[in-house]
């Protein structure tokens, strides 16, 4: 039944090619088998080849420079918005990367500056509160947040300095999301999928209902675009970002 709520989702969607989405079934019915078998599932990306890993890379790093650059003033006016309280503008958060390297996922501030304090007495104090975090880390109507980080989040522009991370290396503009250790867990034996390749700013799983989305939902979308990765792919993926990031579907 999975399969075939995949297969319909990235059809509606029109994110990969007609002749992939046909296929969806086929390539990841294996994985899952082994997955259930215990065993560890062979991965090899589509762009695992020299010429494949240097175009999206060059694309990466071109493309990210270029934002970087037309973004300037926007980001360095968020960045004094969010300093007004006198805490950083930007922080980074311990992720999960490629090869199961860690690093500093960089975001504007869009939080109260004693956010873990907030967070665990919260949860300490709110079982409702505690059961959705524990479920997909996430808060709906998270308390941390200030009124310009709600802002920043619906319109993704807390994500922009993430672009910086793409320029080194950390990241790729299309990709699974990056996520912490402990949700390395959630991925059960498809775990080697997102460790294969570079986590993204956006992505299948962000222009596919983004937090609306529930976490095995988000493991398989992931696991798609990895089997059934195309430049032309990335391409659809980070125009129908724009729509996501317009509409503000799925952010909170």
């Amino acid at each position: 039944m999975r399969l075939r709520f995949l297969k319909s989702l990235l059809s509606r969607a029109g994110i990969l090619p007609s002749h992939l989405t046909a296929n969806i079934s086929a390539s990841l019915s294996p994985d899952l088998a082994e997955a259930r078998e215990g065993t560890k599932p062979r991965v090899e990306p589509r762009y695992a080849g020299a010429l494949g890993h240097a175009t999206k890379r060059a694309f990466d790093v071109s493309a990210a420079l270029t934002l970087l650059i037309l973004l300037s003033p926007l980001m360095l006016t968020v960045a004094l918005l969010v300093m007004r309280d006198g805490g950083a503008c930007v922080y980074g958060h311990t992720r999960v990367g490629m090869d199961g390297r860690k690093f500093r996922c960089l975001k504007f501030r869009s939080m109260v500056r004693n956010a873990d304090a907030v967070l665990q007495a919260l949860l300490a104090n709110d079982p409702a509160a505690r059961a959705e975090w524990e479920k997909d880390f996430k808060l709906r109507n998270d308390v941390r947040v200030t009124r310009l980080g709600r802002f920043i989040r619906k319109t993704s522009i807390d994500e922009l300095p993430q672009l910086w991370n793409v320029v080194r290396g950390d990241m790729s503009l299309v990709g699974p999301r990056p996520v912490v250790e402990k949700e390395l867990e959630r991925y059960g034996d498809s775990v080697s999928y997102y460790l294969r390749v570079l986590p993204g700013i956006t992505g299948l799983w962000q222009v596919s209902g983004r937090n609306d989305a529930d976490y095995d939902k988000r493991v398989m979308l992931d696991v798609a675009y990895v089997r059934n990765w195309t430049f032309a792919g990335d391409i659809v993926i980070l125009f129908k970002t724009i729509g996501v990031v317009i509409y503000g579907r799925g952010a909170y």
